[in-house]
């Protein structure tokens, strides 16, 4: 079967690879769409934290069951997608219902081969079923379940602020779950063609735009002085994260869901007189992504919105460093194989 490889950073190359034999338990894919996403550029830059070459990326994925492993309820030749986090089961996170920050945790594309590829074993107890949607919203079910699960760790309430830094997809996912939740959204970013995405596209509230703006200022025009109850970090920006610190509100909680590989740098005393909430959040659970399908089912949210490339798989190689340019106006790009 045919394979794409990140060798090295900024070197990606097609390949042969046999067709896998299934582990026990696995269940077996045929590979239908392939979103790209954060991680696979990170990688491809030579900028994702723990991470290895070479690798197989890809874990936003969508595609036809070929072998169900064992697991109850499938058929075979339905649409599926699955949770690509590959978890111990055994360890205290898996053992406290938090399998997405697995002591032992295996993230398809990232510390294990991933899907760009014709087929795929993943472990049969985490496919997810399709529910009807096509393949193309299915592999976009994966990216929005991270900003459902960051808007469940901020418990967001109607009525809230809610600040996103990063209108990026992860972004973007998480302003359509503060929406959904009853926020009102305020989008953070330097790209105004983004933040106009946001405007038109998804409804936000208020946009700012951190290079042309006075960031503080416009909070507390928004908020009446209050400032965010609460604020998500979708850029995995060390500049953005250390700044926002100082845009949450007395009580507010402030949540991480980008990452970046050095430090926190925070006033205590800011900080502390807040009594401010820090919180990570990591990948997503399966509560997140049926949440997601449901949403997706219900029209809350409109998937077809945030594709704004497309290729086919002997095409990516190709185009593939053109979607790290901001200019070209990338979303989310799909493979089709």
């Amino acid at each position: 079967m045919k394979i794409l490889t990140c060798t090295t950073p900024g070197t990606l190359a097609y390949g042969t690879a046999d067709m896998p034999t299934l582990n026990p338990g696995n269940a077996l894919l045929k590979i239908k769409r392939i979103g790209i996403c954060g991680t696979d550029l990170h990688a491809f830059e030579g900028t994702q934290p723990f991470f290895s070459y070479p690798r197989v990326l890809g874990h936003e994925l969508a595609a036809e069951l070929i072998d169900a492993g064992g697991a109850e309820g499938f058929t075979e030749g339905e649409a599926v997608t699955f949770i690509p986090y590959f978890n111990c089961g055994h360890c205290i996170a898996c053992r406290s219902g938090k399998p997405n920050c697995c002591v032992n945790i295996r993230v398809c594309g990232v510390h294990t081969d991933g899907g760009m590829a014709e087929y795929l074993q993943v472990p049969a107890n985490l496919l997810v079923h399709g529910e009807g949607l096509s393949f193309d919203e299915l592999a976009l079910v994966e990216p929005l379940a991270i900003g459902a699960h960051g808007i469940r760790r901020a418990d967001v309430k109607p009525g809230e602020f809610v600040l996103v830094i990063g209108a990026g997809p992860i972004g973007l996912g998480i302003m359509e779950f503060a929406r959904i939740a009853g926020a009102k959204v305020i989008a953070a970013d330097v790209n105004e063609q983004r933040l106009a995405f946001c405007s038109d596209n998804l409804k936000v509230d208020y946009t700012i735009n951190v290079k042309s703006e006075d960031v503080t200022e416009r909070l507390k025009e928004i908020t009446n002085g209050d400032m965010p109850t609460v604020i998500i970090d979708a850029t995995g920006n060390q500049k953005a994260i250390n700044s926002a610190f100082l845009y949450l509100a007395h009580g507010g909680r402030y949540v991480l869901v980008g990452l970046q590989r050095d430090e926190l740098i925070v006033s205590h005393p800011e900080f502390h007189k807040r009594e401010s909430t820090l919180m990570s959040s990591r990948n997503a659970t399966r509560e997140d992504f049926e949440h997601v399908i449901s949403s997706m089912k219900s029209g809350l949210v409109n998937p077809q919105t945030y594709i704004t490339h497309r290729v086919k798989f002997d095409e990516v190689k190709d185009n593939f460093e053109s979607w790290l340019n901001p200019a070209n106006g990338v979303i989310k790009a799909i493979v089709e194989v």
